[in-house]
C-alpha cells in the first residue's frame, strides 16, 4: 500500500482529500504544518507527499526547502504542490525545488486529483 503524506491546513479539505485518497487505497497521513510535514515525512518516509503552499506559520516552500536538504532518502520523495495559490515566482521555486507537479486547487474537482495521484504511481 502506498503511503500519502497530505499537508493541508484547512481542516475540511483535509478530512475530504484524506478520505478520497483512503478509499482509493492509500495510507494518508495528515499534517497541518510544514514543521509536522517534515516530521512526518522523516518519520514515515511516505511515496508521496501532497503539498498546499499557503500554510500556517512556514508556508510549502519552506517544507520544500528542508526536505531537499536532508541526508536520508527522504530529500528524493516526490512532492505535488496542491494550491490556490497561482504565484508565477512561488511556481518557479517550487520546480526548482524538483516538485513533481503544481496543481491548482480551484481548477480542478475532487475526483480529478485522485485521478491526478493514481496516474502519478502508474508512472512510477
Amino acid at each position: 500500500m502506498k503511503t500519502i503524506l497530505l499537508i493541508e491546513d484547512e481542516e475540511l479539505l483535509a478530512k475530504m482529500y484524506r478520505d478520497k485518497f483512503e478509499r482509493t487505497g492509500f495510507k494518508v497521513l495528515l499534517s497541518r504544518t510544514a514543521e509536522e510535514g517534515i516530521e512526518l515525512a522523516k518519520k514515515e518516509k511516505p511515496d508521496l507527499v501532497v503539498l498546499d503552499i499557503i500554510l500556517p506559520e512556514n508556508d510549502g516552500l519552506f517544507f520544500l526547502r528542508k526536505i531537499r536538504q536532508e541526508k536520508s532518502s527522504i530529500k528524493d520523495v516526490p512532492v505535488i504542490a496542491f494550491s490556490n495559490y497561482d504565484n508565477p515566482d512561488t511556481r518557479k521555486e517550487a520546480r526548482q525545488l524538483k516538485v513533481n507537479d503544481y496543481i491548482i486547487k480551484a481548477n480542478h474537482d475532487p475526483e480529478e486529483i485522485v485521478s491526478k495521484i493514481n496516474k502519478y504511481f502508474d508512472h512510477q
